[in-house]
């Protein structure tokens, strides 16, 4: 398979803390050196969040801002995708760094359950969260965690109303929400195959799902995330003990199946980026 593989890495996300991983980066200079180490390792995008001092998490534009800046110029040319999730603000405080214009930001286009709460993304604002990504020219990641969702991104695509090429993630393995089942992944596949040929589309499990669901992806001719967000253990006897480390982990699964890793360069031109 010639196809190249494009590596996400979640470097932070909103909920592991340093007392589940020392690792875990939480400052934004923490941030920029484990993403840069990963960069090198093989990731051509950083999906991006920001914490507050205390390691809770925020959607501080000024934080975005000063992440936004140390990447670009540590990872030059670097995929930027800013996570407009749930756990970090409520409404429209969920897009209050999108004028910063990233590269990419994630779109969650329905709801679900996740392990203690609901998921809650409401019509209206998932509207008005396509729309702010319009107008600044960000292309959306959609964040899948149900069928349901993938359908409603092909329709909100075909109707004009997510900038860029339409590019889906299915997230596999978050307790409450869609198992890692490899029918269903499968399926999801088909799904996107013959609904959006056009499409790009990325997989990613949680906990110890992740490095299942990296290897179906890539074997699959998919692109994958990884990343101390999502899983903060090699296995269960050992932490990760980087970003870079699981980066690492994924392209040893690129070179099993004989695929590529992506460059930055190449990441960008097939997710249609500048």
């Amino acid at each position: 398979m010639t196809k190249p593989c494009i590596i996400c890495v979640a470097i932070t996300g909103s909920l592991p803390t340093k007392d589940n991983n020392p690792a875990v980066p939480i400052t934004v200079e923490e941030q920029v050196e484990s993403t840069q180490e990963a960069f090198e390792a093989g990731a051509s995008i950083a999906h991006c969040h920001v914490r507050n001092d205390d390691q809770t998490p925020t959607s501080d534009p000024e934080r975005f801002g000063r992440l936004l800046e140390g990447l670009r110029q540590h990872c030059p040319g670097m995929i930027v995708q800013f996570s407009t999730g749930g756990r970090s603000g409520a409404g429209q405080a969920r897009g209050g760094m999108l004028p910063l214009a990233p590269d990419m930001a994630s779109l969650s286009v329905g709801s679900n359950n996740f392990p203690t709460r609901v998921y809650e993304n409401p019509p209206d604002l998932v509207d008005w969260l396509a729309s702010e990504m319009r107008t600044y020219h960000v292309t959306p990641e959609i964040e899948a965690f149900d069928l349901s969702h993938i359908l409603r991104a092909i329709d909100m695509h075909g109707k004009g109303q997510l900038y860029g090429k339409l590019y889906v993630q299915f997230v596999m393995g978050v307790k409450n929400a869609m198992p890692a089942d490899r029918e269903v992944f499968d399926f999801y596949v088909h799904t996107m195959q013959t609904r959006a040929p056009q499409a790009e589309w990325c997989a990613a499990g949680i906990g110890q799902n992740q490095i299942v669901v990296n290897e179906w992806a890539i074997a699959a001719g998919g692109h994958t995330r990884t990343g101390l967000e999502d899983n903060v253990r090699l296995d269960r006897d050992r932490l990760a003990p980087s970003n870079a480390a699981l980066v690492r982990r994924a392209v040893e699964l690129c070179e099993k199946y004989e695929r590529p890793v992506a460059r930055w360069q190449e990441a960008r031109e097939i997710l249609g980026l500048a």
